[in-house]
Order: C-alpha cells, then sequence, then structure tokens
C-alpha cells in the first residue's frame, strides 16, 4: 500500500477526531456552565415573578379584610412546617448556609441539600409563605435555587471526568449555580461575583473565575432581557454637594444598624437562651404548631404595623425611598420581630430583601435626628449597614446597595457604613450564614 495513499485517507478522520475532541472538551469547561447559568437567569426570573404574584394575591385578601391574616397566616406557618419537613427536607430557610456547607463540607451533602427535590420545595413552599404574608425575601432562595439546579447538570459530565478530582466539579457547579442566582435575582452582577468571593469561598480560584464570571454575567443578562434594563430601587439623587454631617451620620448609622443587625444574629443563633423553655420544648416535639405559633405573632404584628410588617417589605423600602412611606418610627423593630417569627419555624425564605427593609427603617427613623441630611441618603446608608450587620459581609453588602439604588456617589460613605456595622455586628454573633452552615454537617434530627 502506497504510504500516502494510507496517510491521506486517515490524517482527515485524524483531524476531525482532534476537532470533535476540542469540541468536546470546551463544551464540558464552559458550555455546560453557561447552559446552567441561562437556565438560572430563566428560573430566578420566573421564581421572583411569582413569589410578587403571590404576595399580591395576599394583599388582595387582606386588604378587603384586615383581620383574616390573623387565620389565615398560622394556618400557612403549619402548613409550611409540615410540607418542607415531609416533603422537601433541606429547602428550609434562607438556603445560603446550605450551600456553604456543600461548598464546605463533605460532598455527601450536596446528594441531600441540591436535588431537583429541594429545589422544587423551594419555590413551592416559600410561595406558600408568602400568601400568608411571611416576612421573606426571595435573594436567598433564588442562590439554593440556582446552587441546585447547576448541580443537577453533573450529569452530562463522563463518570471518569467527574472521578479524576472527586467533588471538586460539583463544588464549581453549585458556586456557580449560586453566584448566578444572586445576580438573577438582583440584578447585580458584580454583587455576584462578590458574593461568590467574600461568602461563600473567602477565596478565587484563578483557574475557575473565568467560567464564574461568565456564568454570573450570563445569567445577569437572561435577567436584564426578560425584566429590562432596570435599578432594583431606583436611581437616588443626592446632588454633588455632601453634606457635613455625613461622617457623623455613618457612624451613628454604622453603630446602630450593627447593633440591631447583631442583635437580630444573636437571636437565631441563641434560640435555647431567650425562648421559655416551654417554647423551646414546643419547637422541638411540635414543630408544626409552633409555626403555627409563630404565624399568629407574624399576623398580630402586621395587623397592628397597618400591614406594613408583611412580606419582603420591598414596597415600604421604596416608599421611603420615594419619599412616600408613611411607616413609624417603630417600623424597624416590628419588621425584625416579624422576620425572625418567620425564620424561626424553618419554612424556605430569604433574608436579603427584609433586611434591607428594616435598614431602610433605621435610617428613616434617623433622620428625626440628623434632619438636615437628605432622607434618602440616610435610608441608603441604613439599608448596607443592616445588611453588612447581619451578613457579615460588609463588601457584598455595599456592593448590592450600590447596584440597586445607583448610588455610585456615595460608594465611600456606603463602604465605611457597611464595616462599622460589620464589625459591630460581630461583636455579638459570629457570621450567621456560617454558623447556621455548621448544623448541616451533622444529623439535625
Amino acid at each position: 500500500m502506497n504510504p500516502r495513499t494510507w496517510l491521506g485517507g486517515r490524517l482527515p478522520l485524524l483531524g476531525d477526531r482532534r476537532a470533535r475532541a476540542h469540541v468536546r472538551r470546551l463544551w464540558l469547561h464552559y458550555g455546560v456552565f453557561w447552559l446552567g447559568a441561562i437556565a438560572v437567569g430563566l428560573v430566578a426570573v420566573a421564581y421572583a415573578k411569582l413569589i410578587d404574584f403571590g404576595y399580591q394575591m395576599f394583599l388582595h385578601y387582606a386588604g378587603q379584610r384586615p383581620w383574616l391574616p390573623l387565620l389565615v397566616t398560622p394556618a400557612v406557618g403549619a402548613a409550611s412546617v409540615w410540607i418542607t419537613r415531609r416533603l422537601f427536607d433541606g429547602s428550609e430557610g434562607s438556603g445560603i448556609p446550605q450551600v456553604i456547607a456543600i461548598l464546605h463540607g463533605p460532598p455527601e451533602l450536596a446528594d441531600r441539600l441540591l436535588t431537583l427535590r429541594v429545589l422544587v420545595g423551594k419555590i413551592l413552599v416559600s410561595f406558600l409563605a408568602i400568601l400568608g404574608g411571611f416576612t421573606i425575601g426571595r435573594e436567598g432562595p433564588t442562590i439554593h435555587v440556582g446552587a441546585s439546579l447547576m448541580y443537577s447538570l453533573r450529569r452530562l459530565y463522563p463518570k471518569r471526568f467527574r472521578a479524576i478530582r472527586p467533588g471538586v466539579l460539583e463544588r464549581r457547579l453549585a458556586l456557580a449555580g449560586a453566584a448566578a442566582g444572586l445576580s438573577a435575582a438582583f440584578n447585580a452582577p458584580l454583587a455576584g461575583i462578590v458574593f461568590a468571593i467574600e461568602e461563600l469561598t473567602r477565596s478565587f480560584e484563578s483557574r475557575t473565575s473565568g467560567v464564574l464570571i461568565t456564568a454570573i454575567i450570563y445569567a445577569g443578562v437572561v435577567s436584564l432581557a426578560l425584566q429590562g434594563n432596570y435599578v432594583y430601587f431606583g436611581t437616588i439623587d443626592i446632588g454633588s454637594q455632601l453634606p457635613r454631617l455625613l461622617a457623623p451620620a455613618v457612624i451613628l448609622i454604622g453603630v446602630v444598624s450593627g447593633l440591631s443587625g447583631g442583635f437580630f444574629c444573636w437571636l437565631l443563633l441563641n434560640t435555647r437562651r431567650w425562648m421559655p423553655a416551654a417554647l423551646v420544648d414546643l419547637r422541638t416535639r411540635q414543630p408544626v404548631l409552633f409555626g403555627a405559633l409563630c404565624g399568629f405573632v407574624i399576623a398580630v404584628v402586621g395587623v397592628l404595623a397597618h400591614g406594613h410588617t408583611f412580606g419582603s417589605g420591598y414596597a415600604e423600602a421604596q416608599g421611603m425611598l420615594d419619599g412616600k412611606g408613611n411607616v413609624s418610627a417603630l417600623y424597624p423593630a416590628l419588621k425584625m420581630i416579624s422576620m425572625v417569627g418567620s425564620y424561626l419555624p424553618g419554612a424556605p425564605g430569604g433574608l436579603f430583601a427584609p433586611s434591607l427593609a428594616i435598614g431602610a427603617g433605621l435610617g428613616n427613623t434617623l433622620h428625626m435626628l440628623l434632619s438636615p441630611m437628605q432622607l434618602t441618603m440616610l435610608i441608603a446608608l441604613g439599608m448596607v449597614g443592616y445588611l453588612a450587620a447581619v451578613t457579615q459581609s460588609p463588601i457584598t453588602a455595599f456592593v448590592i446597595v450600590i447596584e440597586m439604588i445607583n448610588g455610585h456617589a456615595l460608594v465611600i460613605s456606603l463602604m465605611a457604613t457597611a464595616l462599622i456595622a460589620s464589625r459591630v455586628s460581630r461583636m455579638f454573633a459570629p457570621p450567621l450564614y456560617e454558623a447556621l452552615s455548621t448544623r448541616y454537617h451533622t444529623d439535625r434530627h
């Protein structure tokens, strides 16, 4: 046989094989992540619309019969706890502690906490909770949903590919999905990147940074395409001249929000130290009844507050930023009570949006002491301060707020407030999400 003929007939085949192998490597390295990010963006937008629809339904029936939440909210509290424990164990809470536990714990945790069953439960039960007026946000659940969705895509990889470094691929998928979820939820890609570095991993691997960033951007682009180029709370106008009281205001709001946010974290992490023994026993032995009791507390507080403490608090925060809010000076305290009551039973729901609402309320209340300053400026400082105090992730907090209000003129002030609040909060309790994540390293039952 002529060697040239033989080589001429085989070289194109060899080239095709190499090309196919190269395309397959690109698909496994980039394509799956990008596909997952697009899916996360679509699910995040659909989930946001579902939660908004559920809250509108709550406002409709509560507006017609203001006493009805006294019956519905306890029933929803009991049902949420029962459904979560019986059908969707692992979907409770905000979801961020679960993601952190997976990223820093044994690989088998992911198979229990990042399943499609948990994804469905997170969406359905949080929708039920918002129908009852629970004080929950959708951002934390979106992070959990994004991580679960991306983690499920590991099946697209051959087993031999996953066996090279067991658990590494799964963690990268979960990390990308969680960060993409935050990006899509707030329409804040930069916040998603910072959140992945500061809160979830505490590090940044150069080998995965490019893939992670593009996944976050893709999720943000999907959200942008479906919901338009919007700013979460709109753009605030603070003018070109900063007030003389800005420095004292930053310190005051940083300390106040740090104290209140740290106290909130302490309440969640030390229930046995402040709850009566009878309630602790009820929560352990009869969690469904405890959920109903928490729902009743949420309903009573909501009725007394004329409905302002129900839901995530987005409308109230937006109203305060627009100068149209009619909440009282007690709004932050009442909202915190409702927030604690919403989280203790274990129903799915996030802390981000309610924390922003409480922070806005703190800024609104402190305006009585700092009346020469613009109200919107104080509200923005309160939002970043309380969020930083609850999460103890100051960089993530001020990046989120900057992107949500387009407040680039306040970058230094927001950063300083976040750092002060985070440091004060740490005097009361360790980082909340990290502390909660350790509970998943052992059997919770």
